[in-house]
């Protein structure tokens, strides 16, 4: 299993759509540059079959420093958050699932055969 990267969307939405990458790369550009700016400005961005990002303010506390074990004081903050909708967390337990069962079904084939 691999990531995907930013060219790999890039290129998917090329194939699919028949836009130029300069088009498509500016479009995607512009969205992470929208959504970082609104989340900078504390406004959330709801995409309704997917999901909302937003942030959440992060209270001012003491922490260790894993290398040194000093303890250190870290300032209040803001984090930035994604929470998927139910059609989207639903799309990838389908699709998780069907792996499942493939590899279920195999496993079955596999013992059959010994």
């Amino acid at each position: 299993m691999s990531n995907v990267t930013k060219r790999d969307l890039i290129l998917d939405i090329v194939r699919s759509t028949g836009f130029t990458q300069n088009e498509i790369k500016q479009v995607i550009e512009g969205f992470f540059s929208l959504v970082g700016e609104s989340l900078s400005e504390e406004k959330n961005i709801e995409i309704r079959g997917f999901g909302t990002f937003f942030t959440k303010s992060r209270k001012a506390r003491a922490a260790r420093n894993p290398k040194t074990g000093d303890q250190i004081q870290l300032n209040e903050s803001l984090a930035p958050l994604f929470k998927f909708s139910s059609e989207l967390k639903s799309l990838v337990d389908m699709s998780h699932q069907v792996e499942t069962k493939e590899v279920e079904s195999h496993a079955e084939f596999v013992h059959i055969k010994k």
